[in-house]
C-alpha cells in the first residue's frame, strides 16, 4: 500500500514552527507512535549558529485483530515497526482489561488470555520515548454460549470431603483448554486434580478433588477465566469468568456400618454419636450403596415418593431430617416407621433410617461436604463418581489420569 505523506504546522515554544511527519494509514493499523525529541526549537536563522533543529520519530503499530468481525478466542499481538514497546493498554468496553508481556526485544506485546466474543476492544501502546497510539477493534458474537453451575457455594464453609464441582450446560470437546483456564488456590498448598466425568444429569462435568481430605480450616478459591474461550463444536463460547471462594470446616466424617446397623459421627476422630439404624433392603434395588458419599444437601422436611426412584408406588410420605447422599435418592433421614429393625437388620427401600431424634441430632451437627464412609456386605455397589460427590471412591491415580492436562 502506498503511504500518503503530509506536512503539518505546529507551534513551537518562542513561536518558531516545527515539522512533524504523520503516516495515513487504517483506522487500526496506521496508528502512530511519534516521541519529539528534546532539542531546542529553531526557526533556521540559528542554525549555522549551533542551534539544533527539533526532530520527530515516528513509528507504526500493528494489531493482529481488526476491524468490526474480529476472530475471537485468540490473544491480542500488538507489534511495533522499530523502538521499544514501554506498555500496552487493551481494555474492553464497559470495563476489564487483558494483561500481557512485552516481547524479549520489545517489539511485541502478547495478550494472556484470549479475546472474548462479542466485544469491543480499545488498545493503546506507548513507546520508550513517550510516543503513543490508539487502535481498536470488535469480536465476532457467540452463536451459541455455554454456562455453569459451581459448587460449592460462595462464602460457603463445608465439610472435608467436598470437592470442587462444575457441571456445564453444554458439552466440553475442548477441555484441556477449560481445564487451564481452571486455577484452584489453596491456604496450604493441597495437592489436588482436576477429574472429568459424566454427571448423573448426563451433562459433562469436571471435579477437583485432594489426594486426600481436606485439612480444616483450609481456604479455597476457584478463578474459572473462561471468559473468551471456545468449548468445542454444540458447546459455544463462555462469555464471562466465574469465581467462588470457600472454607473447610471441622472434620466430621459419618460411618455408616451395614452389617451391623450402627451410625457413628466422628468430629476430629472422637466418637460423638453411635446409633441404632436400618439401611437398604440387601439383594436387589432396594439395597443401600457402599462407599463414601459425601452430603449433598440438608432439604429438611419433603416428601418422598417411590415412583421417582423406579421402585412403582411402594410409598409416599413426608419425611423429616432429609440429608441427601446421592443423586439417585439415597438419603439419610428420620424413618419411624421401621423402627422394629433399627440395629436388627437393614429394611429400607435404600435410605438410612433412624429415629426422629438421632436423625434430628444427626441432622443438627453435619454440615454439606461430610463424608458418609459406607461398609458391609448388604449392598447393591459402589457409589459412582456422578452420583452425587463420588470421587473419592476412584483410586488417586485414576483419578490423576481423569484430567484433561
Amino acid at each position: 500500500m502506498t503511504t500518503a505523506r503530509r506536512s503539518v504546522r505546529r507551534s513551537a515554544p518562542l513561536g518558531r514552527p516545527v515539522r512533524l511527519t504523520l503516516i495515513a494509514g487504517t483506522a487500526v493499523l496506521g496508528s502512530l507512535l511519534t516521541a519529539c525529541s528534546g532539542a531546542a526549537a529553531s526557526d533556521g536563522k540559528d542554525a549555522g549558529k549551533g542551534g539544533a533543529a527539533a526532530s520527530a520519530s515516528a513509528a507504526r503499530i500493528s494489531v493482529n485483530l481488526r476491524g468490526e468481525r474480529a476472530a475471537a478466542g485468540k490473544p491480542v499481538e500488538v507489534t511495533l515497526d522499530s523502538g521499544r514497546l514501554a506498555s500496552v493498554t487493551v481494555s474492553a468496553k464497559g470495563g476489564g482489561a487483558l494483561g500481557g508481556r512485552i516481547s524479549s526485544d520489545g517489539r511485541t506485546w502478547t495478550s494472556d488470555r484470549p479475546a472474548a466474543p462479542g466485544t469491543t476492544y480499545g488498545v493503546e501502546a506507548k513507546n520508550t520515548e513517550g510516543g503513543s497510539a490508539k487502535a481498536g477493534f470488535t469480536t465476532v458474537a457467540a452463536e451459541k454460549v455455554n454456562k455453569l453451575t459451581l459448587a460449592p457455594g460462595k462464602n460457603t464453609t463445608v465439610g472435608v470431603a467436598q470437592p470442587l464441582s462444575i457441571v456445564f450446560d453444554n458439552p466440553v470437546k475442548d477441555r484441556a483448554a477449560v481445564e487451564k483456564a481452571l486455577k484452584v488456590s489453596t491456604s496450604n498448598h493441597t495437592e489436588g486434580s482436576w477429574g472429568w466425568l459424566r454427571d448423573y444429569s448426563g451433562k459433562d462435568r469436571v471435579d477437583w478433588r485432594p489426594k486426600e481430605y481436606w485439612k480444616s480450616g483450609t481456604k479455597v478459591t476457584l478463578d474459572a477465566d473462561l471468559d473468551g474461550i471456545d468449548s468445542g463444536p454444540s458447546g459455544g463460547w463462555f462469555v464471562r469468568d466465574y469465581r467462588t471462594a470457600f472454607t473447610i470446616g471441622a472434620d466430621q466424617r459419618v460411618g455408616v456400618d451395614l452389617d451391623r446397623h450402627r451410625l457413628a459421627l466422628k468430629r476430629d476422630g472422637k466418637t460423638v454419636m453411635d446409633v441404632p439404624m436400618s439401611a437398604g433392603t440387601p439383594g436387589g434395588e432396594k439395597a443401600s450403596w457402599r462407599g463414601t458419599a459425601v452430603l449433598m444437601a440438608k432439604e429438611g422436611t419433603i416428601n418422598m415418593r417411590s415412583e421417582t426412584v423406579g421402585l412403582g408406588n411402594a410409598y409416599d410420605k413426608m419425611v423429616d431430617s432429609s440429608m441427601r447422599l446421592t443423586w439417585s435418592g439415597m438419603y439419610a433421614h428420620a424413618a419411624p416407621w421401621n423402627a422394629a429393625y433399627f440395629g436388627v437388620a437393614n429394611h429400607s427401600s435404600g435410605c438410612v433410617g433412624m429415629s426422629d431424634s438421632d436423625a434430628a441430632s444427626l441432622y443438627e451437627q453435619v454440615r454439606v461436604g461430610d463424608p458418609f464412609e459406607i461398609t458391609g456386605a448388604d449392598a447393591k455397589g459402589t457409589v459412582a463418581e456422578g452420583n452425587g460427590y463420588g470421587a473419592w471412591n476412584v483410586s488417586w491415580s485414576d483419578w490423576q489420569a481423569k484430567s484433561a492436562l
